[in-house]
């Protein structure tokens, strides 16, 4: 992974994921039982981190045992240390005020961490992982061939089912997000629950059969009646919200008349270069904003504003 590309929120995971040793038995007793394993653990979708001089998401096997017997447990990869670190999934169902100041952590769902800068890169990656495996399990407990119960195997990288036999494995949903540029000017879009005066590019799953490319186009002719040529790509994102792909590109406008569609968005229009410079500095004469920096979107918009139209050049 490029230094750039690890500078993208959630993307820097440093973990060695040990795919090949998922059917080994012995060798994840040995790293869960080790005193170097560290555990991630969650209550529902929201992780739980200790309170320190900064937040520590990483539990040993005796701190939780506190919670009770967890609903699901994942291996998540061998950390640079050789120590195992694990995700462990429970429904403590603990009210958003929760823990109480006498309890020694906080939960905290994964935006605020990102947005807030609370936990390191390295830890907000594996967070993410762990966040859209678990909740992978608490949505495919049953066989979606033959509807009986599956079981986890493969370290909890695969759901079996004892009845038809069918393997299940993680989905993983991709999604474009496009910048559309027209020489000194791009194209951004605002949905309806964007917080007031916020700006981004567009976006829009890749439906079954269809390349990355011909998804960027479809997308933005649907929600803006704009057709492009050129696609190129730019980075990538993991998005566990809950299990997403952002694919970023940025395209290029073979003509500029926007029709929106307002069943998808509240607004689209064209932005200078100059006033995307503003927004991300945050002295938009309007107030108007951008994506922070943790979303693969602010960055898409960053390399615009410096390289200007060269970025189709790639």
């Amino acid at each position: 992974m490029t230094a750039f590309s690890a500078s993208i929120g959630f993307n820097f995971n440093p973990l060695d994921r040990r795919s090949d040793k998922r059917d080994d038995h012995a060798f994840f007793e040995h790293l869960s039982g080790d005193p170097a394993a560290r555990f991630l653990v969650f209550d529902g979708d929201v992780p739980l981190l200790k309170r320190g001089s900064e937040y520590d998401p990483w539990f040993v096997a005796s701190e939780t045992a506190a919670f009770g017997q967890p609903l699901h447990s994942v291996f998540l990869g061998e950390d640079t240390d050789g120590g195992g670190r694990f995700a462990l999934g429970f429904a403590l169902n603990l009210a958003p005020e929760d823990p109480s100041p006498g309890t020694g952590y906080d939960r905290i769902d994964l935006r605020s961490l990102a947005l807030q800068d609370l936990v390191a890169a390295g830890a907000l990656g594996i967070l993410a992982e762990a966040k859209s495996m678990l909740d992978w399990h608490r949505r495919h407990s049953f066989c979606a061939n033959c509807g009986s119960v599956s079981r986890v195997t493969t370290a909890g990288w695969q759901r079996i089912c004892d009845v038809c036999g069918t393997r299940h494995f993680p989905r993983v949903d991709p999604v474009v997000i496009m910048l559309v540029i027209d020489g000194e000017r791009c194209l951004l879009g605002r949905q309806r629950h964007f917080a007031p005066g916020m700006y981004s590019a567009l976006a829009g799953f890749v439906e079954p059969g269809e390349t990355t490319e011909d998804a960027v186009r479809r997308e933005v002719m649907e929600e803006a009646r704009v057709k492009c040529a050129r696609v190129v790509y730019f980075a990538s994102q993991p998005w566990p919200f809950p299990s997403s792909l952002m694919i970023g590109c940025f395209a290029q406008a073979s003509d500029t008349d926007i029709v929106v569609d307002t069943d998808e968005l509240e607004d689209a229009r064209w932005f200078s270069r100059q006033e995307v410079a503003a927004m991300l500095a945050g002295t938009h004469a309007d107030g108007l904003s951008t994506p922070k920096p943790f979303a693969i979107a602010h960055h898409l918009l960053q390399a615009y504003v410096e390289k200007g139209g060269s970025v189709l050049l790639s």
